[in-house]
């Protein structure tokens, strides 16, 4: 299916610029794909990215999966959407601060 990842590790995408690195990731095999081709160690464009995944990927923005069980940082943005295991992956959502009323 896919390789077990750990923090820390960067991945890039075979079919646009999109460079990701784990940040929190479960210890267990996971198929991770930019624009519906899986994502490597290297930054050879070898594919043609699905056009029903190009929602795109910004710089400097963290992407998590529903849970919030897995956590990435985009250091490279691009036009493919990240995704782990079919599900595409969020736009981490700031926390809301108390009131100091």
């Amino acid at each position: 299916m896919g390789d077990v990842i750990n923090a820390g590790t960067k991945l890039s995408s075979a079919v646009c610029q999109t460079q990701i690195m784990a940040l929190r990731v479960p210890s267990e095999e996971l198929e991770i794909t930019c624009g519906g081709v899986p994502m490597g160690a290297n930054d050879d464009e070898k594919g043609e990215i699905d056009s029903n995944l190009s929602g795109g990927t910004l710089v400097g923005k963290r992407y998590v999966d529903d849970g919030e069980t897995m956590e990435f940082l985009c250091t490279r943005g691009g036009d493919g959407t990240v995704q782990v295991n079919g599900v595409s992956l969020a736009i981490k959502q700031a926390k809301q601060l108390p009131s100091s009323d």
